[in-house]
C-alpha cells in the first residue's frame, strides 16, 4: 500500500479521548456533571459570593421573605437563607468527599481480600453481611449518636454505614477478575499477590467502584442532612443542610422559605450525583458498549 494511502486511512484516537467523547456524548452525564459542578462553584467560592456571615444575627430581619436584598430570606435568627445554604453546601461536600476517600479505601482493601484470598472470604464476608443487616441510615445514627455531634464522628459513622456495600461490589469484580487469563499468567510467571491483586486485579476492576463511589457521594448528602436534622450532625452554629431545615420546621407555615430551598438544593446535588453516576455506568459497562 502506497504511503498516500495510508495517510487517507482514517487515524486511530485514543483511549482517553474516545472515552471522553463518549463521556460528552452521554446525556445523563453532562447534566449530571454541570448541576454538580454547580453546587462545588458555589461551595468553593463561598466567600466571594455571600454578602453575610453566615451565623451573623439581625433580628431586625428575622424571617423576612426573599427579596432583593435576601435572596432566600432569613431565618428567625434573621441570618440570610442563601448564605447558609451555600456554606451548608461546603460543609456538606467536604463530609462527602471525606466519607467516599473513607468507604473507596477500606471498602476496596476489605472487598479486594475477601475476594483475592479464599480463606479469608468467608470471614470476612460474613461480618461485612451482619453490617448490611441493619439499614444504613440506623447504623449511622447509632454510631454518630453513639460518639456524639462532630464532623469527624458524623464521617466515621457514614463511612461505617456505607463501607460494607462497597466492600461486596469490590469482591464480586475481584471474584470475576481473578480468573482471567492475564491474571493467572502472571500469577505462573511468579509475580507476588500484592503484585497480582494491586497491578492486575484491582486496576481492572475500577469501573463499578467509580460508579459506586458516585451514588455513595449522593446517599451521604441526604444522610448528613437527616443526622443534622435529628441533631446527631455537625453542632450547631454549623450551617448544614439538615440542620437549615431543622431550624425551619417550627415556621414551616409563616415562613415555608426556610425549609424550601435548602429542600431544592439537596435535590439538585442529589439529582446532579446520580444523573453523573448513570452516565459513567453506561460508558464503563463493556455490555453497554456491545
Amino acid at each position: 500500500m502506497s504511503t498516500q494511502a495510508l495517510d487517507a486511512l482514517p487515524k486511530a484516537q485514543s483511549p482517553f479521548l474516545t472515552f471522553m467523547s463518549r463521556l460528552l456524548d452521554n446525556r445523563s452525564f453532562v447534566i449530571g456533571a454541570t448541576l454538580f459542578l454547580f453546587v462545588v462553584l458555589l461551595a468553593v467560592f463561598a466567600d466571594v459570593i455571600t454578602p453575610y456571615e453566615p451565623n451573623a444575627n439581625n433580628f431586625r430581619a428575622r424571617l423576612q421573605p426573599p427579596s432583593a436584598e435576601h435572596w432566600f430570606g432569613t431565618d428567625h435568627f434573621g441570618r440570610d437563607i442563601l448564605t447558609r445554604v451555600i456554606y451548608g453546601g461546603r460543609l456538606s461536600l467536604t463530609i462527602g468527599i471525606a466519607v467516599v476517600i473513607f468507604t473507596g479505601v477500606f471498602g476496596t482493601l476489605i472487598g479486594a481480600a475477601a475476594g483475592y484470598f479464599r480463606r479469608l472470604d468467608n470471614i470476612i464476608m460474613r461480618f461485612m453481611d451482619a453490617l448490611m443487616a441493619f439499614p444504613s441510615i440506623l447504623l449511622a445514627i447509632t454510631v454518630a449518636a453513639t460518639l456524639g455531634a462532630s464532623v469527624p464522628n458524623v464521617i466515621l459513622a457514614l463511612g461505617i454505614a456505607t463501607t460494607p456495600h462497597t466492600a461486596r461490589i469490590v469482591r464480586a469484580s475481584v471474584l470475576v477478575v481473578r480468573e482471567m487469563e492475564y491474571v493467572e499468567a502472571a500469577r505462573a510467571l511468579g509475580a507476588g499477590h500484592a503484585r497480582i491483586l494491586f497491578r492486575h486485579i484491582l486496576a481492572n476492576s475500577l469501573a463499578p467502584l467509580i460508579v459506586r463511589l458516585t451514588y455513595v457521594f449522593a446517599s451521604v448528602i441526604l444522610a448528613e442532612a437527616v443526622l443534622s436534622y435529628l441533631g446527631v450532625g455537625p453542632p450547631p452554629p454549623a450551617p448544614t443542610f439538615g440542620g437549615i431545615i431543622a431550624n425551619g420546621r417550627d415556621f414551616m407555615v409563616e415562613a415555608p422559605w426556610v425549609t424550601l430551598f435548602p429542600g431544592l438544593i439537596i435535590l439538585f446535588t442529589v439529582l446532579g450525583l446520580n444523573l453523573l453516576g448513570d452516565g459513567l455506568r453506561d460508558v464503563l459497562d463493556p455490555r453497554i458498549k456491545v
